[in-house]
């Protein structure tokens, strides 16, 4: 089975690990405050803070932002649901706003859902395509607004050649074992800010600063958020070859641009030159005809031997957010989850590998041809 997505570890990423094994210190050592510095050199921001998750990180860019009870954020429905999890664990309520049909909000719709209450925006790189972040940091600066971009798909992604993670006020990085680079799990804040780094530092680890020798002050509710040492050493040897699993992420993904160009029967998400993305997921998007079989043909794809998965279920149809907020439709959201199917893209295959997905997908989607929905 090929995988949608995977991590590529290779001996130098172990032997990294293993020093930091067997060494004096697994947590709270100078690894972790190395690879922060390293991550902020290179997307071209002034802070980085680490945590143990992309979902940590995220909490703590809703709280150091000042995100609380009554407020509101807008975000996209099409993103895992840790997104808006984490502002209603703040007691804060998610906004959705649609989507186009790349996957990414629709920056048109998004002053039309400002209230009073409206904290921040937060939009999400899909795929690893950038999101309009010109158009919505006006849209922020006219109502005084925070944007704090989910950029977990993004590491690496950026807009004529300015890299993700230099535009927000706060960018959340994910280091999921499928994301272009990993240390397990784990998740990173870039900023230019200092007061939210200094924040976000006393927040992930419960609020407490030291002083002298064995004293130390607990000034502000905090959690126990910290990344390790060994994580952190994982992550800064994946982190020096990120160029080169976008690389090869690339080389497929353009591959597969060509395969599948003016396809009758689906289509694929166009990247403008301006744009670089970190190719975390390739989707292909079925056209209407073929939304009924959907499920056949996914099954199908996955007994040929290609792990595809769909990215994402809108969040508002969840049961949770049903029963919080009711019942909700956007328009373009819905037909992009009925659309959308990702396939294999990732660094450990070869264009060979790409050849072997391509044609399996085009015999299958052919299969399908005269099989399609009734209107």
């Amino acid at each position: 089975m090929i995988p949608y997505s995977t991590q590529l570890i290779e001996e130098d990423d172990i032997a990294a690990v293993v020093e930091i094994l067997q060494s004096s210190h697994l947590t709270q050592g100078s690894k972790v405050q190395e690879f922060e510095e390293a991550i902020a050199h290179y997307v071209g921001a002034k802070y980085c803070v680490t945590f143990n998750s992309a979902t940590s990180a995220l909490l703590g860019a809703y709280a150091v932002s000042g995100i609380s009870e009554n407020d509101e954020i807008i975000t996209t429905p099409i993103s895992f649901v840790a997104t808006s999890n984490m502002a209603i664990a703040l007691g804060a309520k998610p906004i959705f706003c649609d989507i186009k049909m790349d996957g990414n909000i629709d920056e048109t719709l998004i002053e039309a859902l400002i209230t009073p209450h409206t904290k921040a925006i937060v939009p999400v790189d899909f795929a690893g395509k950038p999101v309009a972040i010109k158009a919505i940091k006006e849209i922020v600066n006219k109502h005084d607004l925070v944007v704090i971009d989910d950029a977990s798909h993004a590491l690496g992604s950026g807009i004529n050649h300015k890299k993700i993670g230099s535009h927000a006020d706060m960018t959340i990085f994910s280091f999921h074992a499928i994301k272009p680079i990993t240390t397990g799990e784990g998740g990173a804040v870039v900023t230019d800010n200092e007061e939210y780094a200094n924040a976000l530092r006393l927040f992930r680890s419960h609020g407490i600063v030291k002083k002298q020798l064995w004293n130390s002050d607990m000034v502000s509710l905090g959690h126990n958020f910290r990344m390790t040492e060994f994580a952190a050493a994982l992550g800064l040897s994946q982190l020096h070859k990120l160029d080169r699993f976008i690389s090869t992420r690339d080389a497929i993904a353009n591959y597969y641009d060509e395969r599948f160009k003016n396809h009758k029967l689906f289509s694929t998400i166009y990247i403008d030159e301006q744009e670089q993305s970190a190719r975390h997921l390739y989707p292909l998007l079925l056209n209407p005809q073929l939304h009924c079989v959907k499920e056949e043909i996914f099954t199908e794809l996955q007994e040929k031997g290609l792990g595809v998965q769909v990215h994402y279920k809108p969040i508002y149809q969840n049961s949770f957010y049903k029963q919080r907020y009711g019942e909700q439709r956007l328009n373009t959201a819905e037909t992009f989850y009925k659309s959308e199917i990702s396939i294999p893209c990732h660094q450990k295959m070869t264009l060979d590998d790409a050849k072997s997905v391509a044609d399996i997908v085009l015999e299958v989607i052919k299969q399908y041809a005269y099989r399609g929905c009734t209107f």
